[in-house]
């Protein structure tokens, strides 16, 4: 295995529901990711694997444990330097795209850019290169609202890639979509991931999505199995 690119360790959370209803959801998960590995996260709804991403993204911290990537130790790092790691070498798509329904799908990808220290003509380049990639480079200029529920999520999948993150956090990214069009939108999502090297960490209920990645894992009690 080459150098892992995310690495979670022990990692356990539990969450607290009044005074003495604890709920544990995560119990001592350990998981590696190494460089241009695709892995298949599968879990029933309420399982834990939202709270998995989240940590593994940063946007949630472990009560135990510790999150390591680029083979930097995330673990107690301050919120501005956990916001330059969530923002530069980490990637998300959800369920639902998210975009910024008064921009352009270009400018949603244009925009993390900009935040990110990229100037306004590079930014705008590599947005159209990677519209042009998933296919739907003519629809740049559209907003969300005049755009299919596939290609809100090819644009989504293209801003989670704006800023080449060393890894691609993915929850249900094709959940919301019929057969068809779920189909189409993973594999415009593995062909970019594949053509770039990334990492990535995917939560799916699909299996037949989940043979085409390089591993499966699956959320059970708390662990990964």
């Amino acid at each position: 295995m080459s150098d892992p690119v995310l690495v979670l360790e022990s990692i356990e959370k539990t969450y607290n529901k009044g005074a003495i209803n604890a709920v544990p959801v995560l119990a001592g998960i350990d998981l590696t990711v190494a460089r241009g590995e695709v892995v298949a996260v599968i879990a029933p709804s309420g399982a834990g694997k939202s709270t998995l991403l989240h940590i593994a993204g940063l946007l949630d911290t472990p009560d135990a444990g510790r999150v390591v990537l680029g083979g930097e130790d995330m673990t107690g790092l301050s919120d501005r330097r956990r916001t330059r790691a969530r923002r530069g070498d980490i990637g998300f798509v959800y369920q639902f795209h998210h975009l910024l329904p008064e921009f352009t799908a270009l400018e949603n990808i244009v925009l993390p850019q900009l935040a990110n220290g990229v100037s306004e003509a590079e930014a705008s380049d590599r947005a159209r290169a990677l519209l042009e990639k998933v296919g739907i480079a003519h629809r740049a200029s559209h907003r969300p609202s005049a755009l299919s529920g596939g290609e809100q999520q090819r644009v989504a999948v293209c801003r989670a890639l704006a800023n080449a993150p060393k890894v691609l956090l993915a929850d249900e990214p094709t959940g919301n979509l019929d057969p068809g069009t779920s189909d189409a939108v993973f594999a415009a999502l593995m062909d970019l991931v594949r053509t770039t090297g990334l990492s990535a960490v995917i939560a799916t209920h699909n299996l037949e999505l989940a043979a085409r990645m390089d591993r499966t894992l699956r959320l059970k009690g708390g662990r990964l199995v």
